[in-house]
Order: C-alpha cells, then structure tokens, then sequence
C-alpha cells in the first residue's frame, strides 16, 4: 500500500548487497546496523538503528528482526534466522540478493508488458468523458430537444455527466483494489488457502518451486552445521514462506523425534514432490545431502524463474483481454446508440 512501512524492493536488495558485502569482510552485526543507521537509506535508518542498539543490548539478530515485522518480508525473516543459527549469514543475504532482484527483474517485465494495453484503457476512458461532455454541450445548443443521443445508455451529457461518468470509473478501480487488499489479508496466513493455491494450476506449480527453493537452501545451510534434523526442519520449513508448508511443522518435527527419516517425515506432508523426496532419501544414504541441496536449490530457483515469467505473461495477456473487452463494448454501445438515433428509435 502506498504508506506501507514495508522496504522496497529496491531497499531490500541495497540492504542485503550492504549486508552480504560488510559481513563477508568480517564486520560484526552490530556495526553493520550502526553503519546502516548512519548512511543506509532513508527508510531504512530509524530501523536499523533500532536493531542495532537492540544488538549492542546483546540481543540476538532473530529477536531484533522479530520487533519489525512491518519493515521486512516474512522470507528474510526467515532465512536471516537460518543464517544466524547457522553462521552463514553472508550466504543467506547473497542469496537473498539473488531472488529479490530476481523479483525486481520479474515486476519490471510485467509492468513493460501492461503498459500498453494500460494507455489504450486510460485513452478509452479520456476519449469517451469528452464525448460525454460535448454530446451535452450539443444537447443544450438544440433549442428544440430533438438531439438525444446517448451512447452509454447512462443518461450522461454535459460537464455532470463527464464527472459522473470519470466517478463511476474511478471508484470501480478503487473499489476493487481495495477489496483485493482487504481479501488478502484476510487471507494471510491462512494454511488452507495457501494449500489450495498449490493445487491452482499455473499459480501452484509456481508457487511449489518458490518454496521448494527456499527449503533446499535453508536445509542445506542447517545441516551443515550439524543442527539437530527436527530443529533444521523446523527453520527450513518456515524459511518457505508459504503457510502450507509451515503449517505442517509440527508433524514433521513429530515424525523425526520418533525416529523415522527425515524424507519419510516429509512424505507424509503431500506436499513435497515424489521426484525430490527420491533425490532426498539416495543424498541421505549416499552422504552426499549437503552437495544434492544445493543443486536442488539451483534447480528450483530456476524452475520458478521460468514459471514467474509464465505467470507474468499470463497476467499481462488478462490485462489485455480486460482492455480489449472494455473498449470493444465502447465501440459496439456508441455504434447502437447511433444507429438508434438514425433510426429514430
């Protein structure tokens, strides 16, 4: 939203490129935050330095990051505890960096793509208010009232009419956008949502990769430490930032403290693929876990990439066909509407 506290993308991938650069020449967290607080972005200095102060207060950087969940992304939140429990920190934000401005590169060609079809609707929309104003600038010339020509059907002539016409349309969009908002956060953190728009197609394969991206990355950065398997899948689930994933923390937690595998422990969730949980159990035997997750996470960052830009263009092609369909009703309206008038109807 347009006063949202949340960083930008830009602000996100300036932070972690800073953070990324500062850590991996040795520089400690709390100077870093006190370094970002003096020169970081405008946005991001009042945050900074609150974490800080929090971190000289010897606070841990999972507890700062947790008082700002207004400011940060719920995925590096994530994956920021992942780095600390695990002393990678200069490889969870170089990834970090990786996806967002992935991210960026993504909303950059979507909004390229809708531009267009974008300036055909707004001169659609200019084109039709001015014919609103100067049918009723006709109208009241006729002294007689024999001119009644009304394209729309709506009843609008004159400046009124081009203002009301202009308010119709404003507020439909408004009042759309708003419902969107209002619609997702009510739907956030909904796991049954969340497991439903896997199973969407196009939307949920996409989605499927982004997380299982995010889990083989944080899986490998835990398991390299030698962190207990049931804590790592804990950080690695919640590291996906998807709430059908998280939401099934506990049985999987459960599973591996009964002693069962951790593949076993993710098979039972549904919701990882039989081909990765195969990969998983032959890295498991063979040893070679650390060295599969990476190549995993790899594959499936590339898999979503491939699959954002499906959704993108899918996004554009519906942005095409709502212009299109609107300014075709235009045509055909002003088309009957006159004829009507020829035909003295």
């Amino acid at each position: 939203m347009i006063f949202s506290r949340r960083l930008s993308l830009a602000e996100l991938i300036e932070l972690c490129r800073v953070m990324r650069h500062y850590l991996g020449a040795g520089l400690t967290l709390p100077d870093v935050f006190r370094q970002q607080a003096k020169r970081g972005p405008a946005r991001v200095r009042a945050t900074a330095a609150r974490i800080g102060q929090h971190l000289a207060d010897g606070g841990d950087l999972e507890s700062a990051l947790a008082q700002e969940t207004a400011v940060f992304p719920p995925l590096l939140l994530a994956l920021a505890s992942v780095g600390e429990h695990t002393g990678m920190l200069p490889e969870v934000f170089t990834d970090l960096e990786k996806y967002y401005l992935q991210q960026q590169r993504l909303r950059r060609s979507f909004l390229t793509a809708i531009a267009w079809p974008m300036i055909q609707f707004c001169l659609a929309i200019v084109t039709l208010t001015v014919l609103i104003f100067f049918l009723g600038v006709i109208r009241d010339s006729n002294a007689d009232g024999a001119f009644q020509y009304d394209p729309l059907g709506l009843g609008l002539f004159g400046a009124g009419g081009a203002a009301t016409f202009l308010g119709i349309v404003v507020g439909v969009l408004v009042g759309g956008y708003l419902l969107y908002r209002l619609a997702a956060r009510a739907l956030a953190r909904n796991a049954t949502f969340a497991g439903v728009l896997l199973r969407v197609p196009v939307i949920g394969p996409c989605l499927r990769s982004l997380a299982l991206g995010r889990f083989c990355m944080a899986l490998r950065l835990t398991t390299e430490t030698g962190m207990p398997v049931a804590d790592a899948l804990r950080l690695s689930l919640r590291a996906t930032d998807n709430d059908a994933f998280i939401a099934a923390t506990g049985s999987v937690q459960s599973a591996v403290r009964k002693g069962r595998d951790q593949t076993l422990a993710l098979t039972k969730t549904r919701l990882f693929p039989e081909e990765f949980l195969h990969i998983l159990a032959v890295a498991e035997e063979s040893g070679r876990l650390g060295e599969v997750l990476q190549h995993q996470t790899e594959h499936y960052q590339e898999e979503s990439s491939r699959r954002l830009k499906v959704v993108a263009y899918l996004a554009s092609g519906g942005v095409w066909l709502l212009v299109g369909a609107i300014i075709i009703t235009a045509i055909f309206t002003l088309y009957l509407g006159y004829f009507k008038m020829l035909s003295g109807i």
